[in-house]
């Protein structure tokens, strides 16, 4: 019928046609669907493996904190609890997202309780 050849005639648009010049032009292949199989899309979705913590953890012990971190430990101690604002504001303004703002204050109070732990014992 007609509504079959305009249909068959729009889809023939998009296709090469394997010539050299004219509107479809190109040799003819067959697409893949490769939107879901990028590796950077897969990338760190198992989170960081025992090699990269224990690399993390070992460069985070040699180097310390940096200033605005130390800062921010200082607030927890000085303000406790109160301070989660004001350090999500100050961590958020230096890491640039939502979420490493939300993270890192996690981390540094993580540490903070880590750091208390140890004196105890």
């Amino acid at each position: 019928s007609d509504v079959n050849r305009v249909v068959d005639c729009k889809m023939a648009d998009n296709a090469p046609t394997g010539i050299v010049a004219g509107k479809n032009s190109g040799h003819i292949v067959t697409k893949r669907n490769v939107s879901d199989s990028r590796i950077a899309r897969r990338r760190g979705d198992k989170g960081p493996s025992l090699k990269t913590k224990n690399v993390r953890s070992l460069i985070r012990e040699v180097a310390g904190l940096a200033p605005y971190e130390k800062r921010l430990v200082d607030m927890i101690k000085v303000m406790g609890s109160a301070a989660d604002k004001r350090i999500y504001k100050i961590a958020k303004k230096r890491l640039g997202t939502h979420k490493r703002a939300l993270r890192k204050r996690e981390e540094l109070k993580d540490y903070h309780t880590a750091l208390r732990t140890a004196k105890k014992d």
